[in-house]
C-alpha cells in the first residue's frame, strides 16, 4: 500500500516508543521507519515511511507539509538513526600516507579518526566531500571551500 502525504494519517509513539502510523480508514502500521532519498543533497525533501518489513507506506515530498507534530517525530527518528558529524576544521593530520590520524572539528566537537586510504574520501555534488573513517563513520564537509585555509591545504594532500 503506497500513499501520499496529502492523504490523511497521524503518526503516534507506541508505549514502548516506536513511531505507530494511522491512516483514516483505520489501518495501522507499528515500528515505521523514516528513510531519507537524499540524506545529503536534500535531507527534508522525500522521505518515505517504510513499515517493518521494508514496503513504503507514505512518501514526503517535503518535510514541511508535516503538521509541527508528526514533523518532530519523523525528525528524532531520523536523528536517533543517523549520524553523520559534519567537519568544520581539520587540525592535523598524522601524516600524508595512509593510514593517517585526523583530528577533527565537527558540529558535535572535537574527534579523532583513522583514515584508511584516499579511497575513502569520496567528491558528492560539488562542492561536498564526504570522508568514511576505518570504523565505517561517515564524516561530512558540505563546502570545502568554506573550510579555513589550514584545513583546505591539509585536505588538497588527499586529493
Amino acid at each position: 500500500m503506497s500513499t501520499h502525504a496529502s492523504q490523511a494519517f497521524t503518526l503516534a509513539r507506541n508505549p514502548f516508543g516506536k513511531l505507530l502510523l494511522s491512516f483514516a480508514d483505520g489501518t495501522q502500521h507499528e515500528g515505521v521507519v523514516p528513510v531519507r532519498a537524499f540524506p545529503i543533497s536534500a535531507p527534508d525533501r522525500g522521505i518515505a515511511l517504510v513499515s517493518t518489513d521494508g514496503k513504503e507506506l507514505v512518501w514526503i515530498a517535503q518535510l514541511a507539509d508535516l503538521d509541527a507534530a508528526a514533523r518532530q517525530l519523523v525528525a528524532e527518528e531520523l536523528g536517533s538513526r543517523e549520524f553523520m558529524p559534519q567537519i568544520q576544521r581539520i587540525r592535523s593530520v598524522s601524516g600524508f600516507t595512509t593510514p593517517s590520524v585526523w583530528e577533527v572539528d565537527t558540529d558535535r566537537g572535537p574527534t579523532a579518526f583513522t583514515l584508511k586510504g584516499e579511497e575513502d574520501i569520496r567528491r558528492l555534488a560539488a562542492p561536498m566531500l564526504l570522508i568514511a573513517d576505518s570504523h565505517g563513520v561517515q564524516y561530512l564537509i558540505r563546502d570545502f571551500a568554506a573550510l579555513d585555509r589550514p584545513s583546505r591545504k591539509l585536505l588538497d594532500r588527499f586529493l
